[in-house]
Formats: structure tokens, sequence, C-alpha cells
């Protein structure tokens, strides 16, 4: 089969490797359509840290996509032929080590509730547990979204944001959009997005109150113009440190700040920026925790795949140096790659 191959850090390409192979209790699946992530897929390119400290060369690489079963193994209890299966990727094969492995045209789903329930150890499947069967007549395009909104929405609630809340996002990548998108069907009363302003359009549609050019001398003044009295949440999507300190200085007394980018390998945060006392959100986020809110969101409308994703060009496995090339460009926010 066909997979997208680090082959050393910096060099990505498409060649052929083994299928894998799915055991008792997995579900071999065609692999229908992955994402780009410009955060954790060109950090695994591009070897930085933390990432080059735990992943070998040559892995394949893919986090963000969608797979059909099509069969089974004999223990396999919750997964049938035909399924759609989120976050699907390929188990490591002989040669081969994986980054998720989610871009190629098969992978391995597992059916972790049958492994818990037979006393499997958690070891072997409690990272598996975002193999999630998508409701029928779902796009399994767009549906390469989920990865995005479940680790955002999750990060989120693990901040403790609600309802009438404020929050200001810095960083306008397809995280960043998210967690607009997210903090709006949670209730927001403003968001503010600090980025690129070639992302505006992008920016308002997620519904953000306003959208500052990170580059503008006076960025703090004017997001705390749409909220003067500070913000209770502040992200930074980016994960540097001058990011992560300029939205410390944006939190009201008593806000929370929390990093979830993973841009520079350690962040630090200078106290003496904050307004008052306030909390470093250190929670981190699940995942899997929050699959069937995600699922009712986009049942309800709630989320469209549009936002992020071109749905009429997918580019093909073989052309996916070009997506990635094309997220860097800022000519896209994430490019969707067909994989079967």
């Amino acid at each position: 089969m066909k997979a997208a191959i680090v082959e050393k850090f910096g060099t990505l390409t498409v060649r052929d490797i083994p299928e894998p192979r799915a055991g008792d209790y997995g579900a071999f699946c065609e692999l229908l359509y992955g994402a780009t992530c410009s955060g954790t897929d060109a950090h695994l390119i591009d070897g930085h840290q933390p990432f080059a400290s735990w992943v070998r060369c040559p892995f394949v690489l893919g986090h963000e996509s969608i797979g059909r079963v099509l069969r089974v193994g004999r223990r396999v209890r919750n997964l049938r032929v035909g399924d759609l299966v989120t976050r699907v990727g390929t188990p490591a094969v002989p040669g081969y080590h994986v980054g998720w492995g989610g871009f190629a045209e098969f992978g391995v789903a597992l059916d972790w509730r049958a492994m818990e329930a037979d006393g499997v150890p958690a070891t072997e499947w409690h990272g598996s547990r975002w193999n999630r069967v998508l409701p029928a007549g779902t796009d399994p395009a767009a549906a390469t979204m989920v990865i995005t909104w479940r680790e955002t929405l999750s990060y989120l609630l693990r901040m403790g944001f609600g309802a009438d809340r404020t929050l200001v996002v810095l960083g306008s990548g397809g995280n960043g959009l998210s967690f607009l998108v997210q903090a709006r069907n949670l209730g927001a009363a403003t968001t503010v997005m600090i980025g690129s302003p070639g992302r505006r359009a992008q920016a308002e549609r997620a519904g953000a109150a306003a959208m500052v050019d990170y580059r503008a001398p006076d960025v703090g003044a004017q997001a705390l113009a749409v909220c003067p009295g500070g913000f209770d949440f502040a992200i930074d999507a980016l994960g540097r440190s001058a990011q992560a300190n300029l939205g410390l200085s944006l939190l009201r007394p008593g806000g929370t700040i929390g990093v979830y980018g993973l841009d520079e390998a350690e962040v630090r945060l200078d106290a003496g920026r904050a307004r008052g006392a306030f909390t470093a959100n250190k929670n981190g986020y699940d995942e899997a925790e929050t699959h069937e809110q995600v699922m009712a969101m986009l049942q309800a409308g709630k989320l469209d795949a549009s936002l992020w994703l071109d749905l009429d060009r997918a580019y093909p496995l073989s052309e996916i140096g070009a997506a990635f090339a094309a997220v860097r460009r800022r000519e896209i926010v994430k490019g969707l790659v067909k994989l079967g």
C-alpha cells in the first residue's frame, strides 16, 4: 500500500510499504480521507521537540484520518463492515515506525471496548479510544475535522470555559479557529482572535467579535478595546512564549491562561505581565471524552467543516507534500487528502 513517510526529519515522501495486520481485536480499514495538521504533523515532519524525542524515522505520518471497515478480527464485537471510524492509522509494519500513521491507504481500528470488557490491560487499548464509529450518512471528508473539534472542545471544558465567558485566542490556524467555534457553541459572551489578517473572514465566520493583526504595535490595546476589563480566558494556540505572555497580559484578574500549541519546546510565562492573580491551565485534553458532544453539535449543524477545508478539492495522497506546502504558505487553513 502507499503511505506518506517521513524518511528523515524534513523529508516527506510517498512510497509503498507492507499492509498492516489487524489482529483479533482489530478492524482492517480502507482509509478514505485525512486532513493536514499545521501543528503536530508539521512538527513531526520538521523534527521539532518534543516529537523528535519519541518518534523514529522512517515513520508513517498522520492522525486526522477517517477509515471504512473492510473486515474484522474474531474478537471484534463493536465494529462492523462498512462502519466509518475516526482517527484510524496504520500500526508499525516491517521497516517502518508510526507517527500515528493516518496518511496511508489502509489502517487498523481497535475494538477497544471489547478489549476493555475482556480484561485486556488498558495499556494496550487506552490510546485507541479515539477510534469511534460515525453516524450513518456522515461525510467522511468533512469528518476529518472531528479530531480537531474533539481536542479543542475537551481543552476548553477542562479549562472551565462555559456560557457567558470571554475568550481571546492567539493564533489563527485550524486549532485557533476551532477554539472560537467551540467557545461559541458553549455560549461564549465574547471571543477575539489575534492572528493573521488574512484569516479575518474565517475568524468572523467562527464568531469572533474582532480580529486583531498580531503584528499591530497596539495589538493588546485593540483586543482590550473589545473587552476592557480583560478576558476570562486566553489560549495560546501556537505555543510560543511571546504569544502566551501577550495572552497573560490580556486576562482579567483571576483569569485563566492556557498554552495549547507546541511551537516551542518550553513556554515560559512572565508573571509580571499579568494584571493580577491568574491560573495557568495544566489540564490538557482527552480527545475521546468529547466525541458524543461533537457528534451532537455536528448533527445540529453547529460545526461546518468548510470553514477549515475546501471540500471540493482533495489532494491525492501522491501530492500530500503540496497540501502541506499550501498550508505553510497560508493559502489554506488545512489540506484535505484523499487516501484511497
